[in-house]
């Protein structure tokens, strides 16, 4: 099941169909890190694909950095363009550094 895209300014609801993105610890990510819940790191940003999961064409090996960074697999020659528009349906917040290591 894929999730709806958020409205355009076009096609606007009220405001209960929109949310605040939030920042995320890697730690915070790193803990959804299996097939049924699995986040991901791309270019700074936070990504929930759990409902993608089922859906990608190289089958498990999404899980490969479920939980992790995914930047450099997600640039690589396996995945069109196209991936990118798609993957803006699951950004749910962006990356913050770990307390520790602003320390």
């Amino acid at each position: 099941m894929k999730r709806k895209p958020p409205p355009t300014s076009a096609n606007a609801k009220p405001s209960s169909f929109t949310f605040k993105k939030r920042k995320y610890t890697a730690s915070e990510v790193a803990s959804h890190n299996s097939l049924g819940d699995l986040w991901i790191i791309v270019d700074g940003k936070v990504y929930d694909v759990t409902e993608y999961v089922g859906e990608h064409p190289g089958g498990d090996a999404i899980a490969k950095n479920a939980g992790g960074d995914a930047t450099e697999g997600m640039h690589g020659p396996q995945h069109p363009s196209r991936v990118f528009d798609m993957l803006v349906d699951y950004h749910i917040g962006d990356l913050q550094e770990d307390d520790d290591k602003t320390k």
